[in-house]
């Protein structure tokens, strides 16, 4: 069930700021995002490979999809031949993975890359100098292209603390731009709980689900 006046209202806040609103549409039936779609909505996000296979299959092929969790080596092919970003890449061989596949689609394929910031073992997510090596790996890679850092905050109820993950994402982001080329554009960062924080210190692209689409279903 789509809440549209919660939709509207960040359609409005986000643009008016420059910030992409991607749907995150995970355990949700293709009728709720048909529904957001006819509002509007285009980018959405999905983090299991075959939901996302099957949602693609289904739905308007203007739809960009954003596959947004964890992924494995061995899924790249999947969805190689129309995901739009693919925004947890955590190391240089799901990337060469990743520029493999976008070659034999005949693509260049969009990324970002996982910065790991919160204070929680499970998150995934590379430090600075792994950034810094990958961003380098990358060079051989004609197959892919770098458009920015995405990274998760701690799941806490600190706001201080998220502020400090997010700012500390935000500055290697700054660091790295120069270098990158006009494409390296977005800092993904910010959920439903904490978009608000994150847009203050510089996101310009947030993963909203729950407060769009309500709780998830784990059926």
């Amino acid at each position: 069930m789509v809440n549209t006046e919660v939709w509207n209202k960040l359609h409005e806040e986000l643009s008016a700021k420059g910030v992409t609103l991607v749907a995150v549409s995970k355990t949700k039936p293709a009728e709720d995002i048909q529904e957001m779609y006819a509002l509007g909505q285009r980018d959405f996000g999905e983090n299991y490979v075959q939901e996302l296979v099957d949602k693609e299959a289904a739905l308007p092929k203007d739809i960009r999809w954003h596959y947004i969790g964890h992924l494995q080596s061995n899924k790249v092919k999947y969805i190689a031949p129309f995901v739009h970003l693919i925004h947890a890449v955590d190391s240089a061989r799901l990337l060469s993975e990743i520029n493999k596949h976008a070659e034999k689609n005949g693509r260049v394929i969009d990324v970002l890359l996982q910065m790991h910031i919160a204070d929680e073992e499970t998150k995934f997510g590379m430090d600075e100098q792994e950034i810094d090596s990958v961003i380098n790996e990358a060079k051989a890679m004609p197959h892919i292209r770098i458009c920015g850092l995405m990274g998760m905050a701690t799941n806490t109820d600190d706001e201080n603390k998220i502020r400090a993950e997010y700012k500390s994402l935000v500055h290697l982001f700054h660091k790295l731009a120069p270098g990158q080329g006009a494409h390296f554009a977005t800092c993904s960062i910010g959920m439903s709980g904490d978009y608000e924080i994150a847009i203050e210190e510089g996101s310009n692209m947030v993963r909203i689900g729950s407060l769009l689409f309500g709780e998830r279903n784990y059926g």
